[in-house]
């Protein structure tokens, strides 16, 4: 169990499918007291029969579109937890007209900034607003996708918030080293999310993952789970401002080798 007696905060837990779900149940596997944030009252029906499951009482609300709520957020956490050892940033958000057409045709100045600071600059304010609280060798972590390297289609302008997210992870990397923090990002394959289900013909990137990934498929969020506590764990002291890619290899392949003699 390498993360016992750590207190990890979870973001971003939409349901039972999310990828932030496995990674909570990989890091209660292994120890890790959780608590968990939620967007708004809706949000929380989903996620209160989890977080009962995991063992976590703390279930706290916070826009993180809104800076207010973000500082009331770890005002509340404060009541429970006097300092915690890191959080998982599993949030990302565009408004569903800017994934659906030719980027160019469709991308809008009001749905970039969103995109941008729900995607990105919110890790950057969860960041700010936590490390008063933040103990020695504590980890963040978010989730970024292989659309801030690549185009892809219907990603549009979710691509460019990914790019800046994984920017964002090098720089808070860069900025909190000296307080002994480190920061990373996994870059997960395709998942059936409540997120992913806003991208268009999502259902053939997932069969075209399959066909190109070295491993011959997808990857599961139990998956994106177990790397995600090792990141958090002490085991990976030395790793950080790092993009790890748990994408079955997909990444490092232009095409699939159907001649395997």
């Amino acid at each position: 169990m390498f993360l016992k007696d750590k207190k990890i905060l979870i973001t971003g837990l939409a349901n039972k499918y999310s990828i932030a779900a496995g990674i909570a149940h990989a890091m209660h596997r292994e120890g890790a007291s959780l608590a968990f944030t939620y967007q708004n009252e809706r949000m929380l029906k989903n996620l209160a029969p989890i977080a009962n499951e995991l063992g976590s009482s703390i279930l706290i609300e916070c826009d993180v579109s809104s800076d207010d709520s973000i500082k009331k957020s770890f005002t509340q956490l404060k009541k429970h937890w006097d300092t915690f050892d890191g959080f998982v940033h599993s949030i990302g958000f565009a408004p569903a007209d800017q994934l659906l057409g030719d980027f160019v045709d469709v991308t809008t100045r009001e749905g970039f900034k969103i995109a941008h600071d729900i995607s990105s600059y919110s890790f950057t304010a969860l960041a700010k607003a936590a490390k008063p609280m933040l103990n020695d060798s504590s980890a963040l972590l978010t989730l970024t996708y292989l659309g801030a390297m690549q185009s892809l289609p219907n990603y549009n302008v979710m691509g460019l918030a990914k790019a800046s997210l994984e920017a964002n992870t090098r720089f808070l990397a860069a900025s909190l080293g000296s307080d002994n923090i480190r920061v990373n990002a996994i870059s997960a394959g395709p998942i059936k999310t409540l997120a992913a289900s806003g991208v268009k013909n999502f259902r053939k990137m997932l069969s075209q993952h399959s066909e190109r990934a070295p491993l011959g498929r997808t990857v599961t969020s139990e998956e994106v789970g177990n790397v995600a506590a090792f990141l958090c764990s002490d085991y990976a002291s030395g790793i950080t401002g790092e993009i790890t890619y748990v994408d079955a290899g997909f990444n490092t392949a232009a095409m699939p080798l159907n001649d395997k003699g």
